[in-house]
């Protein structure tokens, strides 16, 4: 995991996630889908299950790649803040690919069982799925991701510091995870609390490429220093 290479996995990231977040939006009304009872949200999955459930993989994906750039960013500096943002930053991305993942491994059997001849089995499917979103989304995949997203970031300004690239990158990335930590609050119904996580992500998205650029940025500036030639022995 060069410098380059944990650059190139930030952008994408970030591509992947905003990309894959605005397909959800547009074709399954994602997330505000589910505050719906979840009757219609599996209704209105099904209507568009190949799409929904391609976004999200992407989204997965996106948010899997969190680990290796987590690793990649581990090895900027010794400092022991830096060192421990490596398991929470792996933690993070694994929290948020198991609550995301439940949307194509298992949401399609329950929509398909909902939509069937059986009330019964309807209405067990219809409560799985209820169960599904608030351990598997709510609690691990947006409270833990949130959570784990925000220490990450906080742990790598305080790893790295102002020194790293200035006070700009630190005010920026530290904005994004107060705003994606916010999240965990939601469950509350609190007002502005969904409005100010959304846009910590953003903001934490515009801080990733940010720091992608500075990475390359330096990386470049290190290859371009002419080596210095080692000094000929003098013969006696």
């Amino acid at each position: 995991m060069t410098p380059r290479r944990t650059a190139a996995l930030m952008i994408t990231a970030a591509v992947l996630l905003n990309v894959a977040f605005t397909g959800l939006g547009s074709v399954f009304d994602y997330p505000d889908v589910l505050k719906q009872p979840a009757g219609d949200v599996l209704a209105s999955f099904r209507n568009s299950q190949a799409a929904v459930t391609t976004w999200f993989l992407v989204l997965a994906l996106g948010a899997a790649l969190l680990a290796p750039v987590a690793v990649g960013v581990g090895r900027l500096s010794t400092s022991r803040p830096l060192r421990w943002s490596v398991p929470v930053g792996i933690a993070a991305a694994l929290v948020q690919v198991i609550g995301l993942l439940r949307w194509p491994l298992l949401v399609p059997g329950w929509a398909a069982t909902a939509a069937g001849d059986d009330p019964v089995a309807a209405a067990n499917a219809r409560a799985a799925f209820g169960t599904a979103n608030r351990v598997l989304g709510n609690l691990i995949g947006e409270t833990g991701g949130y959570l784990l997203t925000a220490a990450w970031t906080l742990l790598v300004l305080a790893g790295l510091g102002s020194a790293f690239t200035g006070r700009w990158f630190v005010a920026l990335g530290s904005v994004s995870a107060v705003l994606v930590f916010a999240g965990v609050l939601s469950p509350l119904d609190l007002p502005l609390v969904d409005t100010a996580n959304f846009a910590g992500y953003i903001l934490w998205s515009v801080w990733l490429i940010a720091f992608a650029a500075v990475l390359i940025v330096r990386h470049r500036r290190r290859s371009t220093v002419p080596v210095q030639p080692a000094a000929a022995g003098v013969r006696s």
